[in-house]
């Protein structure tokens, strides 16, 4: 018999467990939403300026403490550039995705984010090639792949050149945040995740308040004109998204595994296409929403090889998208 079955505490660990994955799906879900909420009063680059500027306050006691305590990892902040410049991009692009399109097909192009981070672990990591040559893998990429393109296809009164720029941002955003979950994997193994990502958090957030100075309306003040309840939702936004989904998501690692809890998030596309639908109206094509369980189903089936092959991968494969 296992430990876990075993142990006196398993049960409540996985009970732990499933709340947190639960608690990061809903989150991480209701991220989409709030952009889109708010896109017609700010603009992207003020979106992510004051999400990210607010965030990086409540991780920066990690930074604080870590320093005083003298616990920091040596080299941690020149480890964490490159990852931080891919996860500001995929952060632009994700956000500015959702002033073309609607949430649920942002959330649905954001599934190639998989395939990419196969092909980037097949040429960085080579250890891993017997994986990603595996029958079951490479059926499972086709799958994303098929399905991705068959949600794309426009389904709406969109414009064709709107519809098409917004799903260009949505697969750029998962090609970044396929580059920084790899880059973080290269550059920072070794260092606790909390760590890794308040380090990139706050580099995250210093890049996105200087473009929101640079390129947002009147330097990122025009979110001052929206009401107070407003405003303090744009602050919960980042609150739930970015500050506590990552630490329910890195709970629910350690108690269930990566391919458990990388497969409940699959879910994600599905929960933001139906809220979408009740409060922006969103509606989807039959033949979209077979594309998307076809491309969901790819996905877990290349984290099923995964996972019967190699075990429980280490943390973290990917951050998902604020």
């Amino acid at each position: 018999m296992s430990e876990p079955a075993t142990h006196p505490h398993a049960g409540s660990r996985s009970t732990l467990g499933v709340v947190m994955i639960l608690m990061t799906l809903l989150g991480w879900s209701s991220v989409p939403l709030f952009l889109k909420h708010f896109a017609n009063a700010i603009d992207a680059w003020t979106s992510n300026g004051w999400r990210y500027g607010f965030a990086a306050l409540l991780w920066a006691p990690v930074i604080v403490i870590g320093a005083w305590r003298r616990s920091l990892p040596a080299g941690l902040w020149r480890a964490a550039v490159v990852p931080s410049l891919f996860n500001i991009a995929g952060q632009v692009c994700f956000t500015c995705a959702h002033y073309e399109i609607d949430p649920g097909l942002v959330t649905f192009g954001l599934r190639l984010q998989i395939v990419f981070v196969a092909v980037g672990a097949y040429l960085l990591f080579p250890f891993e090639r017997r994986i990603i040559r595996m029958p079951g893998y490479l059926i499972g990429a086709a799958l994303v792949f098929a399905g991705t393109l068959g949600v794309a296809l426009p389904g709406g009164p969109h414009p064709s050149s709107t519809h098409a720029f917004g799903v260009t941002l949505a697969v750029a955003s998962g090609f970044f945040f396929a580059c920084y979950a790899l880059s973080v994997r290269h550059a920072m193994q070794g260092t606790h995740p909390v760590t890794a990502f308040a380090a990139i958090s706050l580099y995250t957030a210093g890049g996105m308040i200087a473009l929101m100075l640079a390129f947002g309306a009147r330097a990122g003040l025009v979110a001052w004109s929206l009401a107070p309840d407003q405003f303090g939702l744009l602050l919960l936004s980042a609150v739930i998204g970015i500050a506590l989904g990552h630490v329910f998501y890195y709970t629910s690692i350690t108690r269930l595994g990566v391919a458990i809890s990388a497969g409940v998030v699959q879910l994600q596309p599905f929960l933001v296409t139906g809220a979408s639908a009740v409060l922006f109206g969103e509606r989807l094509t039959p033949g979209q929403w077979i594309s998307g369980i076809v491309a969901v189903a790819g996905a877990a089936l290349m984290l099923a090889v995964q996972q019967r092959i190699t075990g429980p991968p280490s943390p973290p494969e990917r951050t998902p998208p604020e």
